[in-house]
């Protein structure tokens, strides 16, 4: 490593955000990570900030973003991994389910850019890396909500990363397919079984890390992950 960073990381206390976080801790860098609660999964490190925020109430987060940029001026990389996923025809869905989703999935991560951008575009070389999903590539059948989602991030990261061409932030999404992790807890489908069935979160935070470790000059715009053999199993009723 040739320079400790420190970054920012959402969603760092499970899954990607947190095979994320030990990765970069393991390389030297300093996280600051934001979830709703560390306390089952706490990260034992002194080089690890822990922020317990809902990324899910919208009208705080200005005010408390606001707050947690201006004590971290030194942050130079903003790694996006918080999200949730909800499955069904648009008519299962209520009201308050569809704005939710959105909320967390994609507004919450456009308040945590405006928060912090004007400082990472005071800085010679910073990074913006978004999670977006398989789902940002092609809308399915019965993700009408969750596509959305991601097509917004997706459509996001693409515009930002105009808007910023004249400065030093890079700004770059990665789309992986189904990873193992808690994510498909509460829904009624997850991947195979087999290890060519899955993306693993390490894989993810591998594809990072090699957008973080990007020569100055050049943006990795966007990074596809896929499992070798997609299976889907459905759970029983």
């Amino acid at each position: 490593m040739t320079k400790r960073r420190t970054i920012l990381i959402s969603g760092a206390s499970a899954g990607i955000g947190r095979a994320t976080a030990e990765r970069l801790l393991a390389d030297g860098h300093r996280i600051i990570g934001i979830a709703r609660d560390f306390g089952k999964c706490p990260i034992d490190s002194p080089d690890f900030t822990c922020v317990e925020m809902d990324l899910g109430d919208i009208k705080a987060l200005p005010e408390q973003l606001a707050e947690l940029a201006a004590q971290h001026p030194e942050v130079d990389a903003v790694i996006h991994c918080a999200g949730r996923g909800r499955f069904g025809s648009l008519e299962e869905f209520s009201y308050k389910q569809i704005y939710k989703l959105m909320d967390l999935n994609f507004t919450s991560h456009a308040f945590i850019c405006r928060a912090f951008m004007a400082q990472l575009k005071q800085k010679p070389h910073s990074n913006i890396v978004f999670i977006g999903s398989e789902a940002a590539l092609q809308g399915t059948q019965k993700g009408s909500i969750y596509c959305a989602t991601k097509f917004a991030l997706r459509g996001f990261a693409q515009a930002l990363r105009q808007e910023c061409s004249g400065s030093g932030v890079h700004v770059s999404i990665i789309n992986p397919g189904m990873v193992k992790t808690g994510f498909f807890d509460q829904l009624n489908f997850r991947h195979g079984e087999d290890a060519a069935n899955y993306i693993e979160a390490a894989d993810v935070a591998t594809a990072i890390k090699t957008v973080l470790d990007g020569r100055p000059g050049m943006v990795i715009d966007e990074i596809n992950l896929s499992p070798l053999k997609k299976v889907v199993n459905f759970k029983k009723p």
